[in-house]
């Protein structure tokens, strides 16, 4: 089966890739990604070594592109991974989000259905060719903002609140029409806030651990207490190949984490673990870009506490609150999340910690620029 990843060397994408060549042998990769600052192919370093996986650097919205991967490669999966993703970036530049988020995924539908289809039937519907399917990665935050107490399901009315959710959602909407208008085979997946393992630096946790080791504030939006609901990145491939392979055709799978917290609260949880870990693993004191010496020649870590906490002006249109009712892929797939909170935080911060040399090569460059224009002086 050749498979088709888009935005695959990005964070939940790269992900996706290393999860498929460990649990499907017989899968062929076509790792597409345009490379802007959150797609970096040290990700998958050593993937690219392998026959199965091909690189093709390459923008969703370019169609002369897109046509050439089809025609170039028997496609039998799409996994749209692929789009402009932080909010902060969106209230900047809304219209690079629609073109890529919306516009693309008009692309990469219908140069799919070029390729898929062999011909019309008597009702003039495209005839699809067997074994072929669609899947858009998409979010909870289409759905807005919720209060207190409840949760988003799948048919929970979409109402986003920023343009990149609202960018997300339009793209959803072009592949539920495709797959109403054309009978296109598609599913939609969305998932809550995702983190582990090679996640960019402009999300909270990565941005946390990357600040704590530098010595620097660590921004909190508002007051800290949106919540959010979080889901380590493994487990989300998991509920991914569940739906692309055994989803019913042409639903929306919600995959949630079960695991909420309020932002102020994971702030100070990777604190707290850092500094744990540095007074277990002394070793671990050498990663820390701020040096101090103590009397007895450590290094000390005393100032890892929540005094680097420094609350910045909320952002624009910030949702309260996220969580998710994964009832539907549950008893449908049989999928749930594995990973606890508690054990996924720990497992990141540790590879964020044995892993600096990637974190200095993603964070060179553009993303400085980036970062220092969206915090500076808030």
């Amino acid at each position: 089966m050749t498979y088709l990843i888009t935005g695959g060397a990005g964070f939940i994408g790269s992900n996706f890739v290393k999860y498929m060549l460990a649990t499907h042998p017989d899968a062929k990769l076509i790792v597409y990604d345009a490379l802007t600052y959150a797609g970096n192919l040290g990700t998958l370093a050593e993937e690219l070594k392998n026959p199965r996986v091909t690189f093709v650097k390459g923008d969703i919205c370019d169609r002369d592109m897109t046509e050439k991967v089809f025609s170039d490669y028997e496609i039998e999966y799409v996994v749209n991974f692929a789009a402009e993703s932080h909010v902060d970036r969106s209230i900047e530049n809304p219209q690079l989000f629609l073109q890529v988020n919306v516009l693309g995924t008009q692309n990469l539908l219908d140069t799919a259905k070029k390729y898929w289809t062999t011909g019309k039937d008597e009702n003039n519907y495209p005839i699809w060719r067997e074994g072929v399917k669609y899947l858009q990665v998409s979010t909870d935050e289409v759905y807005g903002s919720l209060g207190e107490e409840g949760f988003f399901t799948e048919t929970t009315p979409l109402d986003p609140r920023s343009p990149y959710s609202a960018a997300k959602a339009g793209g959803d909407l072009i592949v539920r029409a495709y797959g109403e208008t054309y009978r296109m085979p598609v599913n939609i997946t969305r998932c809550s806030n995702n983190y582990g393992p090679y996640h960019f630096p402009e999300k909270l946790i990565p941005l946390i651990i990357r600040n704590i080791l530098a010595g620097k504030q660590l921004p909190v939006y508002g007051d800290g207490s949106n919540v959010r609901d979080w889901l380590y990145v493994e487990d989300h491939c998991k509920a991914i190949d569940a739906v692309l392979h055994r989803g019913r055709l042409d639903e929306v799978y919600n995959i949630g984490g079960h695991n909420e917290e309020k932002n102020i609260e994971i702030v100070r949880l990777v604190i707290k673990t850092i500094r744990e870990i540095m007074e277990k693993e002394p070793k671990y004191r050498e990663v820390l870009k701020k040096k101090e010496i103590t009397a007895d020649g450590t290094i000390d870590i005393s100032w890892i506490n929540d005094d680097l906490i420094s609350f910045v002006k909320d952002r624009q249109g910030h949702d309260q609150r996220y969580a998710i009712d994964p009832t539907k892929i549950s008893e449908e797939l049989g999928w749930l999340p594995e990973t606890t909170f508690d054990e996924g935080i720990v497992k990141t911060i540790y590879w964020y910690l044995d892993n600096q040399q990637w974190v200095e090569e993603v964070t060179s460059g553009d993303y400085m620029k980036y970062y220092e224009q969206m915090y500076h002086n808030r």
